[in-house]
């Protein structure tokens, strides 16, 4: 139930600041500058509720129906819904702490939950595999998660492209914490069927 609810609220959001009130996305941009000299506090959630244009939308939605409503299952939706909005905030933090001291830095968007999201599913579901475009081939999730967060590392460091990568990274690394803290005994299992 949580898992529609977000999503719903998600796309509501998202297009009504896409097509109808464009207000709502520069209202609820994420501005690390601003977040407490103009205590923008809300921000640090209402931006994961919009998004820069349609294919931005499609791609995070698409990627959090694969992988929440499975999750939700599996953890319920108290649990998944703590993880979503820890993942968040937690990738706001990183962004923060980066473009503080720059005014005219903004985000928006959910990219950093999902990941939270797709790496927790990870934990539950290691013998899963997953498809990025453009590469034809599944990816055995725990490559994937170490690849991708070696990837996002780096891309972060190299500060290149309006993607932010930091959100991701710490979204990812959010996912993986809430499981250790909450389930450690899905990591010992994860771990089993990793190291085979």
């Amino acid at each position: 139930m949580a898992a529609a609810i977000i999503l719903g609220a998600t796309v509501i959001v998202s297009l009504l600041g896409l097509w109808v009130a464009p207000g709502i996305i520069e209202r609820n941009l994420f501005r690390p500058f601003w977040f407490l000299a103009r205590r923008q506090y809300w921000t640090a959630i209402t931006n994961g509720f919009v998004h820069a244009d349609l294919g931005h939308l499609l791609f995070n939605s698409l990627t959090y129906w694969f992988f929440a409503f499975p999750l939700e299952r599996m953890i319920g939706s108290a649990r998944f819904a703590a993880l979503y909005f820890i993942g968040l905030v937690a990738s706001d933090t990183g962004t923060y702490f980066k473009h503080r001291r720059d005014p005219d830095y903004a985000c928006l968007g959910a990219s950093g939950a999902i990941l939270a999201v797709l790496f927790a599913s990870i934990v539950y579901i290691p013998r899963q595999s997953i498809m990025i475009m453009p590469i034809p081939l599944p990816i055995p999730a725990p490559l994937f998660a170490i690849g991708y967060l070696a990837y996002s590392f780096y891309a972060a460091r190299a500060q290149r492209g309006r993607i932010n990568h930091d959100a991701h990274f710490y979204g990812a690394l959010a996912g993986l914490a809430f499981v250790a803290l909450t389930d450690p005994a899905a990591w010992e299992r994860a771990g089993r069927v990793v190291l085979g």
